[in-house]
């Protein structure tokens, strides 16, 4: 068994490894992009050398711009999750799977962080999200999403795909204080960590560091200064997730072949049980789990399998070729250089061409010397006191370079040509140009943002996948989940799972089979009610008959759910009355009368069909045997076919009047029905009316009051 430093300093060399080789190159390539988003785009040496020249440093921050209408795409599209039944799964757990993740996702704000994790992935090629159970606020565990900064995740520099599952191993590293460390890891490894400085840490400067980015910037603690603070983030924490291999059993399914692990802490007689219980069989093979170390220089926090059948990182990339990530600011680094050096230049030219300098004979300005004529030359309204006029002379300034001008817009147009972000996607477009035109080089401008798009889809598909294997595993005991529909009018419900019922039953069991996940994106929800309400609002003028309700209720209305439901009472479209539910159940009376008058007709028809072929059987019997008893036996016949139809016209005036006596009953009491709800419509018209005639003569408040 390796000892606690030798596992430690195992750690160190792979965390090293990762860092030196691809995750240091990242870093760089994001902090230019974090940079030149914020603005911050040319070089301190040369930015402070042209100021020296007095020189202006302009900085056209066209990035920003260009990034913010990505966003704006990124926003305009959100998702919802489902998930379809595949191997032993019913629908009725896909649904209640959806709604679990509903709930999960609103705990979480999962949009907000949608949006966070997207505009880490464009700016900087890379973002993250981190999924695992927390306990914070349930003792069973809840499922946390949370977003993590790119710069602390270092990736398998072996692996090239966008998948985890295909990664051997992942790195998360952060800054926690002693405190932290104490209250996640023991006392005992805080009181050792707590009263070192950098220079006793075991693996180097980067073990403990005082330069990090905050919100008051990347600052420098001196050594002395708070040196026994213990809420200062000072120590870096190293969390290697990686795959191993190891011996396991596993029950197998001896229908279908399918395996599942059985945990760890399982004695052999529990798997024997249950393995015989269930009908399943017992396998130990060979298999990759996960392994979770957590170090902080030389010392081991914890070292256990991890309970997770997934890496907890969750990657959004808007491209990833062959292992290298791409982002959307990389790009367009160099023409925005060159847009701010050229218009730099061209401010520089005109201001140069204002104050081109001035020739002056000896010992000719009267009221200031040459000194002052310089600082003073390019003055609006400067006088000159001469001995003769013609001493002095205005030097001629150079012209300005002709296509300077067209430089600076190529600039621009090399922007929006590798942005893929037009005009017309900014809402910048030229007043003259059609609606049409501009709708359709909108929807073309989509078009180049499809894959980055298209990898947060993705990105969506695995954490609902993670997700949905976290409840299957730790979802297991009776809880009672709220769940809010998003739309405005949605109400909330009460999910139990994992109930178990009198007969011995689990309802809403969630680990019981496999499913699919199911990725549907749709627009924004206020992108979605514009577009419901004007094709509403057409469909109206068109002359289909769209409630008034439902065209309210799509509106942008203040209030739009109560005044719905006004005009809805007002036109007679609530919750039915104790009288139109009554009218509804006669309704449903009278059909049922007609499906028995209906079946009984066949039953008379059949038994008439029936004595036929009896009739018909007997006269070809009788035909053959040529029997000098036929005369009897066509008597007995006739006797018989006469009883039948006597019982035949019984049956069916006794249904006749049955049916009337019903039917009068019937329209007695719709009649009845019908006149109550007439005389509930009117009295809640004159009511509403009533009310409306008040609050219009209520006097309305004056200022003093």
């Amino acid at each position: 068994m390796p000892t606690d430093f030798q596992k430690a300093d195992e750690q160190w060399r792979r965390y090293a490894f990762a860092r030196d080789n691809g995750h240091l190159d990242f870093l760089k390539k994001a902090d230019k992009c974090d940079e030149y988003f914020a603005g911050i785009q040319w070089d301190p040496i040369i930015r402070a050398k042209l100021e020296s020249q007095g020189k202006p440093v302009l900085t056209i921050n066209k990035v920003m711009a260009t990034l913010a209408t990505v966003m704006g795409e990124q926003l305009r599209s959100r998702a919802d999750i489902s998930f379809r039944p595949t191997r032993d799964g019913t629908q009725e757990i896909a649904d209640t799977l959806t709604k679990v993740y509903i709930q999960i996702t609103n705990e979480n704000k999962l949009d907000w962080l949608e949006s966070e994790v997207a505009s880490d992935g464009f700016i900087t090629s890379r973002g993250f999200y981190d999924v695992r159970i927390g306990f914070t606020d349930h003792m069973m565990g809840e499922v946390k999403i949370k977003k993590i900064n790119p710069r602390n995740v270092l990736i398998d520099p072996d692996a090239d795909e966008y998948d985890p599952d295909t990664w051997k191993e992942v790195f998360l590293t952060k800054w926690l204080s002693v405190d932290d460390i104490e209250m996640m890891y023991g006392k005992k490894y805080a009181d050792i960590l707590k009263t070192r400085v950098p220079s006793e840490f075991e693996f180097g400067y980067d073990s403990a560091e005082r330069f990090h980015g905050t919100f008051s910037g990347t600052s420098n603690i001196p050594e002395e200064e708070n040196d026994n603070d213990q809420t200062r983030r000072k120590v870096r924490i190293v969390e290697r997730q990686y795959r191993k291999l190891r011996n396991q059993w596993h029950f197998v399914d001896i229908t279908t072949g399918d395996m599942r692990a059985i945990p760890e802490n399982w004695d052999k007689a529990k798997r024997e049980n249950v393995a015989n219980n269930a009908s399943l069989g017992l396998v130990k093979k060979l298999t990759e789990q996960i392994r979770w170390t957590v170090t902080a220089d030389d010392q081991v926090l914890f070292d256990e399998w991890s309970p997770y059948k997934h890496f907890t990182i969750v990657p959004y990339f808007p491209f990833l070729r062959n292992g290298r990530t791409i982002g959307l600011v990389e790009n367009l680094i160099s023409p925005q250089d060159q847009l701010n050096k050229v218009s730099s230049q061209e401010l520089h030219i005109i201001n140069t061409t204002s104050n081109s300098g001035w020739k002056v004979k000896a010992g000719s300005l009267q009221n200031m010397d040459t000194e002052d004529l310089e600082e003073r030359g390019a003055e609006t309204g400067i006088v000159l006191e001469l001995s003769d006029v013609n001493d002095v002379e205005k030097i001629k300034p150079n012209a300005i370079p002709s296509g300077l001008d067209r430089v600076s817009f190529k600039s621009d147009e090399y922007i929006k040509e590798i942005s893929g972000i037009s005009d017309s996607q900014r809402g910048m477009d030229r007043a003259d140009v059609a609606a049409k035109a501009i709708q359709a080089k909108q929807a073309a401008g989509s078009v180049n943002l499809a894959k980055p798009l298209d990898n947060i889809t993705r990105t969506r598909h695995l954490l609902a996948s993670r997700v949905m294997n976290l409840v299957q595993t730790y979802y297991t005991e009776e809880r009672i989940l709220n769940i809010t529909g998003r739309d405005l009018t949605a109400k909330n419900e009460e999910l139990t799972i994992n109930q178990a019922s009198p007969e011995g039953q689990i309802v809403n069991d969630l680990t019981i089979g496999e499913y699919d996940v199911v990725v549907s994106n749709v627009p924004a929800r206020e992108d979605f009610e514009s577009t419901q309400f004007q094709e509403a609002l057409e469909l109206r003028q068109l002359g289909i008959a769209i409630p008034d309700d439902i065209l309210i209720e799509a509106s942008h209305l203040s209030r739009k759910v109560e005044i719905a439901e006004r005009i809805k009472e007002l036109q007679g479209g609530g919750e039915a009355t104790e009288a139109e539910q009554q009218l509804q159940q006669l309704e449903m009376e009278t059909k049922q009368l007609e499906n028995k008058e209906t079946e009984a007709d066949i039953q008379v028809k059949s038994s008439s069909a029936a004595l036929n072929a009896v009739r018909a059987r007997k006269e070809m019997e009788e035909a053959q045997k040529g029997d000098p008893q036929v005369a009897q036996l066509q008597f007995e016949r006739e006797k018989a076919e006469a009883e039948m139809q006597l019982q035949e016209a019984k049956v069916a005036a006794e249904l006749r009047l049955e049916r009337e006596k019903a039917a009068a009953q019937i329209q007695l009491e719709r009649e009845k029905a019908a006149a109550k709800i007439d005389l509930d419509k009117q009295n809640a018209i004159a009511t509403n009316k009533q009310k409306l005639i008040e609050s219009k003569n209520k006097p309305k408040p004056t200022k003093n009051s």
